[in-house]
């Protein structure tokens, strides 16, 4: 058995897969997250511990015997700041945190090269721009600084001990030279810390150590080693099988993310895309992001009354009936792709007496959806070559959802087994090449189609027309924001 875990940002998922590659047990622990303040979001890395035993210990204990390796994924960009006696400083300042917005704006004055560097703008989802803010808000915290970790990385540390990252989810602190695949000393003065400060870094494969004996008593295991893994997405990609130039998935989770493959580096900072290292060797990939996708959705459904999300999904289905009227932007954290706004709100336009929780609800699949596509426009726009994406995320559970996003993109998306458990699926597959040393072409290849979704041809005109006018919206109400 190969043990994947992902440090999420609603929660911790588990998943044990055979050397078939079958997913025998999973389970998941939920999180929760914090917003003290305006623009601000937060968690405390002890709950990422709690929630990660959790899931673990549900797990069938006579398959966690037989676990051979584990292998980390995770929420990325999350600044964990310990001091030297390895305590956490201050609750960990999460990736749909707005608060740096200015430092963002300060670092590329600073450092016109920086994106030359690090392959990306500066934006506040990033680590580096969170300590910019530290030294210059809590000064006093920002000196006990010793070490900065990524949330799975965080808990690789209780885990075995090792400060450690693997390059993909360390390609987003914006500290990392994305070309060399190191970390740049340049940029990490700019925020005025060294390598000192940085775990050392590995391929995702690779293992950086071992299980301590405590944890592996606690959790019925051997002391087996622990691959690098990669960031949620990077290790997404190794569990669709999207490794291999002009590969492209896309992630409904909390974010909505597109992702592309390429065997090249290849920045391309224009709209407000990502260029970072993959969790595998001499691979990179590009990523149009935003903020809220599934979490928008599920914001929807509380404020509409719905029972549960799933309940939203459900009767949205069996509704099929699109929105003739009102409009959502869903941008409560702000936005990346392609506006770089982390002052963007979250609307609903175009309200009247006719509509109803489900028509909002539809509304709501149907704004995330128009976002999603002007991601998929910035790519396209720098000569990304997109004709199907494979679908992961809980998001991918609504068959009717699908048809909503191929229908505005005009692209058909393919949905493939164990799709709902892509990064700690990928995580498990890191992990048997961490030991088994096996070709990575051979292992992480892309699972059985489920089934395939063409774009509905009568929504396609419609949602071309509406799609404008949610452009249109965005540009209208930026200023008042």
């Amino acid at each position: 058995m190969y043990l994947g875990l992902d440090i999420g940002t609603s929660g911790v998922k588990a998943v044990l897969v055979d050397d078939s590659q079958t997913v025998i047990d999973q389970a998941t622990a939920t999180l929760s997250v914090s917003r003290p303040k305006p623009l601000w979001s937060e968690q405390d890395p002890k709950d990422w511990w709690r929630a990660t035993n959790q899931a673990v210990l549900k797990l069938d204990r006579r398959f966690r015997s037989s676990v051979k390796a584990i292998g980390l994924s995770g929420q990325m960009h999350g600044a964990t700041c310990l001091d030297f006696n390895d305590q956490v400083i201050r609750p960990a300042i999460l990736w749909n945190d707005g608060r740096s917005y200015s430092n963002c704006q300060a670092m590329m004055a600073q450092m016109p090269l920086l994106k030359n560097i690090t392959g990306n703008l500066a934006m506040p989802g990033f680590t580096a721009p969170k300590l910019h803010w530290m030294r210059e808000n809590e000064t006093e915290n920002f000196k006990r600084v010793a070490k900065v970790l990524l949330p799975k990385d965080y808990v690789r540390f209780l885990m075995s001990g090792d400060y450690a990252s693997d390059k993909s989810d360390s390609a987003g602190t914006l500290w990392l030279d994305v070309a060399k695949r190191d970390w740049s000393d340049e940029v990490l003065k700019l925020t005025g810390l060294t390598r000192s400060h940085m775990p050392n870094l590995f391929e995702g494969s690779e293992a950086t150590g071992v299980l301590t004996s405590r944890v592996a008593d606690d959790w019925g295991m051997s002391q087996v080693p622990i691959a690098a893994g990669g960031g949620d997405n990077a290790a997404g990609a190794v569990g669709v099988g999207v490794i291999k130039s002009g590969d492209g998935f896309l992630s409904l989770g909390t974010s909505g993310v597109i992702f592309l493959a390429d065997n090249q580096y290849r920045p391309n900072t224009g709209g407000a895309v990502h260029t970072f290292c993959h969790a595998l060797p001499n691979m990179w990939h590009q990523m149009s992001v935003i903020l809220s996708a599934a979490s928008a959705v599920d914001f929807v459904a509380r404020i509409t009354g719905f029972e549960s999300e799933t309940t939203l999904y459900e009767q949205t289905a069996k509704s099929k009936k699109p929105s003739s009227g009102a409009l959502f932007l869903p941008y409560l954290s702000g936005e990346r792709t392609p506006h770089n706004d982390p002052n963007a709100k979250g609307a609903f336009f175009g309200l009247t007496h006719e509509d109803t929780p489900l028509s909002m609800a539809q509304a709501a699949l149907e704004g995330v959806a128009f976002a999603l596509s002007e991601g998929v426009d910035a790519l396209k726009a720098k000569g990304a070559n997109i004709q199907s994406l494979s679908v992961i995320g809980g998001g991918s559970r609504s068959h009717w959802w699908g048809e909503v996003i191929a229908s505005v993109m005009k692209l058909p998306l393919t949905y493939r087994m164990a799709s709902e458990v892509g990064p700690a699926f990928g995580a498990a597959r890191l992990a048997r090449l961490c030991v088994s040393g096996e070709d990575y072409e051979n292992i992480c290849t892309q699972p059985p189609v489920s089934h395939i979704i063409e774009p509905n041809q009568d929504l396609q005109s419609l949602y071309s027309e509406r799609r404008e006018l949610f452009s249109k919206l965005y540009n209208v109400t930026k200023e008042l924001n």
